[in-house]
């Protein structure tokens, strides 16, 4: 905890992010990419359709397109240092973002407005119009805007889950500040998981070309529906070098009417732990590639109440197949609590067909230390013998990200017990913010500690 300890005192790190794209490296955290001051220089290239082939047009598609991909400006508010009066507006970042309905409302990335004083939507036709933020969820890296108008071009939402390996798709946005750009690629991979801090392990992966700038924007099919919300690349370089990934259609749209109809997302559990059944020892002797083992029940879940038990093998869900982890994550991800899901496992030699209940997973951030946490349940306060606590999900900070606090239970805060998140907030409202905050944490060795940010 030395390493911990060290952390509380100091201060947090601050930097300028351009908000036009990631860069991730399947080794290393997703980093932004800053947007180039100029534009890189071309070679002109010919393509020639495949003879026989009406798959190689994708005009229409693209014209349905393109109409209802926007580019997003985020605005910085200068002021002066010594009257703290407004001086100007600074760009600090672009990217793209797409029509969803014909009055205004807009899916982005978090990313790309995130810490925005101001948001400038441009259109097609070049039209500009500031834009309010209905809501986000950082997890997931989407965003919802509003503009005022009416009768836009708008592109609906395709169903992610019938997308096809190989199938043609679109990107569509505004790569280098190039406005209104379409660049095809196919699907190259379905339920990507890259490995990041993020909500979404679930990513379409696209050789479309996508580019800094290409974040929020669309990825369509053939159809001109959206099927995706381009959000990263994988390159050493900060551009294209043949991988993009985008946050599936379904997934997308759940959190968009989450944020419509809650005001933040619902989102729903099986009540598992798990892992893939290719991943497991050689000495379990269980000699199936596909699927997910689960290797914990939660106690009065949905899965624990439809009699889901340890040693299943998830294989199925609704008509979606599980051949790895993040196929359910995925599929569920795109449910709400209280959806009920069928799903097929594998016991022995036995399968068996199960409707579960989804539950509600809530969590709380307190941001003031840099933690998110859960509710505990019964088996994490009896292993830490303690009769009350919420328990640490991931740090917010790359700092508490570092300590791998994942399972740690906090027990008070400022000397108040606190049962759940519920208790969580209540003193987190009722507390001075400019006050020091004491905590106190039950290692998973059961040993108490306690410190104070200040």
């Amino acid at each position: 905890m030395k390493k911990f300890f060290s952390l509380l005192i100091v201060s947090a790190l601050g930097g300028a992010l351009s908000l036009g794209s990631y860069v991730l490296f399947f080794d290393d955290e997703p980093v932004y990419l800053e947007e180039t001051p100029s534009i890189p220089d071309y070679t002109p290239v010919n393509f020639e359709s495949v003879p026989g082939s009406s798959m190689a047009d994708f005009s229409e598609a693209a014209n349905e397109s393109i109409h209802a991909v926007v580019h997003v400006k985020n605005m910085a508010i200068t002021r002066n240092p010594f009257s703290n009066s407004r001086t100007g507006i600074a760009l600090q970042g672009t990217g793209s973002g797409v029509i969803i309905s014909p009055d205004g409302y807009i899916v982005t990335n978090n990313h790309v407005i995130q810490n925005a004083s101001e948001i400038q939507v441009t259109l097609n036709n070049n039209e500009s119009y500031m834009a309010k933020v209905i809501g986000t969820d950082p997890k997931t890296d989407i965003a919802l805007l509003k503009i005022d108008a009416e009768d836009l071009d708008y592109l609906p939402f395709g169903d992610s889950n019938n997308t096809r390996i190989g199938e043609w798709v679109l990107a569509v946005g505004n790569p280098f500040n190039l406005t209104s750009t379409v660049t095809a690629g196919i699907i190259s991979a379905k339920s990507r998981d890259l490995g990041m801090d993020s909500n979404i392990s679930s990513f379409i992966q696209t050789d479309a070309a996508i580019n800094p700038g290409n974040s929020g924007g669309a990825l369509v099919n053939i159809h001109g529906e959206l099927i995706g919300i381009n959000t990263a690349i994988t390159s050493q370089t900060g551009s294209y070098v043949g991988y993009a990934f985008a946050v599936p259609s379904n997934n997308a749209r759940k959190i968009v009417e989450d944020i419509l109809e809650f005001g933040d997302v619902q989102q729903g559990i099986l009540g598992i732990r798990g892992v893939q059944a290719s991943r497991l020892p050689a000495e379990m002797e269980i000699n199936i590639t596909e699927g997910v083992y689960v290797d914990y029940v939660e106690q009065g879940s949905g899965a624990h109440k439809a009699g889901i038990q340890k040693g299943d093998i998830i294989n199925r869900i609704d008509n979606v197949n599980i051949r790895k982890f993040s196929d359910l994550k995925g599929y569920i991800d795109s449910k709400r609590p209280n959806d009920v899901v069928e799903v097929q496992v594998l016991r022995g030699n036995d399968e068996k067909v199960l409707d579960v209940k989804l539950t509600k997973y809530e969590t709380y951030q307190i941001k003031a230390i840099g933690l998110e946490v859960t509710n505990a349940n019964p088996e994490d306060l009896k292993r830490n013998k303690v009769d009350h606590g919420v328990k640490i999900t991931r740090g917010l900070t790359p700092q508490m990200q570092n300590e791998s606090l994942a399972g740690t239970l906090i027990t008070a805060i400022d000397n108040i017990p606190v049962k759940n998140i519920d208790d969580v907030k209540r003193v987190m409202s009722g507390r001075d913010p400019s006050d020091p905050i004491s905590v106190t944490f039950i290692a998973p060795n059961g040993e108490k500690q306690k410190y104070v940010w200040r």
